[in-house]
C-alpha cells in the first residue's frame, strides 16, 4: 500500500510528534511504500511555528491509497479535510497526538480554521488512533469519542528494547536526575523551571541535575539554576545524540517529566528510560499518567506542584531498595507493552 505521512515536524528537529513519525515510517516501510510531507520536504505557501498552508499538497495525495495524518497541523489539516471530501474512498488514519494550549496570538489565528473543521475531519476519517484512550477521554475532542467509540484505536509509542536496555554503572555517591525534552518554545509545557525549582528543595546533597536538549528557553533555565545557588549541581550537555541518550537513560537514577498541562499526551522519554530500567517520575495528566503504574516504576506528581516533585525525588534518590524495585518492574514492563514488535504488528492491522 502506498502512504502518504503528513506530519508538521520531522527530524532532525527535536520533537514527539516528528520522532513518532520517523518510528511509524521505520516500522511501516517493512510492509509499505511511505512517503513522508513536511514543511522541509515540500515548500509550504504560509508557515507560522509548526503551522504551515502547503496547497501544493492536495494534487500530490491522489497517488496514495493511504493518508496518515498526525494532529495537531495546523494549516495542513484543512487540506486533508478537502481531499477526503472530494476522494472518500481514499483511508484516512489520523493519528490524535494532542490539544494544543497557549498558543500565540499569530499561531492562534493560523490555527482557527483548523479548529472549526476538527469534528468534521475526524467524523471523515476511517480510523483515529491515539497513545492513550486515558487522554482522549480527557481531551478537547472527548464528545467525538464518546459519540464514535469504535474509530479511536490506542497505539503507545514504542521502543527498541534491545538498544534502549539497562547497563547502570550507577555511582551511588553521586546520584543523577535526568530530563530530556526540547527547551524551546513549542515546549514551554515541559514545566523544566519546576524541575530546578525542586532540586533548589532537596535536602541531600548527593545529587546532580542534567538537563538534555535545546532551544531558546535554555539560557532562562541556566540563569534560574545559577539564581537558586545550584548551577554547579545542573549541566546542560545540549541536544543528545542517539548513543549519548541511551548512555543517559542508563545512568540515571531518574527521569523526570515534570509537564504542567494537556499538552503532554504520553512522554516517549518514558518509555525509553523505562526501558532502560530507569525509574520515572511524571505528572498526574491524562495519557501521561497511563504510561507506568503508581508506585511500582516510578511516581506521578501534581502538576505544577514543585514540593510534590521534590519530595518523591528524595524518596527514590535516598531509597536503594525501592530504587532497584523501580528498575526491574519498569523493564518488565516495557518488554510486555513497548517493545517495538508491538507497535509495528498494531501498526499493519490499520494499513491492511
Amino acid at each position: 500500500m502506498k502512504i502518504a505521512q503528513i506530519v508538521c515536524t520531522y527530524p532532525p528537529y527535536a520533537g514527539g510528534i516528528g520522532n513518532s513519525a520517523k518510528q511509524f515510517t521505520e516500522l511501516l516501510e517493512k510492509s509499505h511504500e511511505v512517503t513522508n510531507f513536511h514543511p522541509e520536504s515540500i515548500k509550504p505557501l504560509i508557515k507560522v511555528g509548526h503551522g504551515a498552508f502547503i496547497p501544493a499538497l492536495y494534487k500530490k495525495l491522489s497517488k496514495f491509497d493511504a493518508i496518515f495524518l498526525h494532529y495537531p497541523f495546523f494549516g495542513t489539516a484543512e487540506i486533508i479535510w478537502l481531499f477526503k471530501r472530494f476522494h472518500p474512498q481514499r483511508k484516512l488514519i489520523i493519528y490524535y497526538h494532542m490539544d494544543v494550549l497557549g498558543l500565540k496570538p499569530l499561531t492562534r489565528l493560523l490555527s482557527l480554521p483548523s479548529l472549526l473543521i476538527r469534528p468534521w475531519l475526524l467524523k471523515q476519517a476511517d480510523q483515529i488512533v491515539c497513545s492513550s484512550l486515558d487522554y482522549i477521554k480527557n481531551s478537547q475532542i472527548k464528545d467525538i469519542y464518546n459519540k464514535y467509540p469504535d474509530k479511536f484505536k490506542e497505539i503507545p509509542f514504542g521502543v527498541d528494547t534491545k538498544v534502549f536496555c539497562p547497563n547502570h554503572p550507577h555511582d551511588q555517591n553521586l546520584k543523577t536526575i535526568l530530563f530530556v525534552g526540547g527547551l524551546d518554545q513549542a515546549h514551554y509545557f515541559k514545566g523544566v523551571d519546576n524541575l530546578i525549582r525542586a532540586c533548589a528543595k532537596l535536602a541531600s546533597h548527593n545529587w546532580q541535575l542534567i538537563i538534555g536538549g535545546e532551544g531558546n528557553l535554555k539560557e532562562g533555565y541556566q540563569a534560574l539554576a545559577e539564581e537558586l545557588k545550584i548551577g554547579e549541581k545542573t549541566f546542560f550537555p545540549g541536544k543528545l545524540s542517539s548513543h549519548k541518550l541511551v548512555e543517559a537513560f542508563q545512568s540515571a537514577s531518574v527521569l523526570v517529566l515534570p509537564s504542567i498541562n494537556s499538552n503532554e499526551a504520553f512522554g516517549i522519554v518514558l518509555v525509553e528510560a523505562l526501558s532502560c530500567g530507569t525509574p520515572v517520575i511524571a505528572s498526574n495528566l491524562p495519557g501521561v499518567r497511563s504510561v507506568f503504574e503508581n508506585r511500582k516504576q516510578g511516581f506521578v506528581i501534581e502538576p505544577n506542584n514543585v514540593n510534590d516533585l521534590a519530595e518523591k525525588l528524595e524518596i527514590i534518590l535516598q531509597d536503594n531498595d525501592l530504587r532497584e524495585m523501580m528498575r526491574l518492574r519498569a523493564r518488565e514492563l516495557a518488554e510486555e507493552k513497548y517493545d517495538l514488535e508491538i507497535t509495528e504488528k498494531s501498526l499493519n492491522q490499520l494499513f491492511n
